[in-house]
């Protein structure tokens, strides 16, 4: 099969919910307001690290729209879709862009913070 190379993002990042490979940055974010068949959905201007399904017509709430579904390039899970085409002027916008459903991506960062919450002494209280 070969390698599989994939692209640490970094910054706030959306992961594959199976296995933890960045897909998309936040900064990529476009929309929340999307849904899919499971519900909600994120539109991303980007993705990293997936492949794609075939090109098919697809029948969606905001009309008729050419997709290619997108999976993730190390486990293989389906992760959403990006729009190739859509057939209304009125949904040009999503011509390019990537769709990400909620149910199958974490929101993380890359890095992890510590807040102590342990009373502690102030510098007046030392003397």
């Amino acid at each position: 099969m070969g390698r599989i190379f994939v692209v640490d993002l970094e910054g706030r990042t959306y992961k594959c919910k199976f296995c933890k490979t960045h897909l998309a940055l936040a900064d990529d974010l476009v929309s929340r307001a999307f849904h899919c068949r499971r519900g909600k959905a994120y539109l991303f201007n980007n993705a990293v690290n997936i492949t794609f399904g075939r090109h098919e017509e697809r029948m969606m709430l905001s009309g008729t729209h050419t997709v290619a579904d997108i999976f993730c390039c190390y486990c293989g899970q389906i992760v959403g879709w990006k729009y190739e085409t859509a057939h209304e002027n009125s949904q040009k916008y999503k011509e390019g862009k990537f769709v990400l459903e909620r149910g199958r991506i974490i929101d993380g960062t890359d890095s992890e913070f510590y807040i102590d919450t342990r009373p502690t002494l102030s510098d007046a209280e030392d003397a």
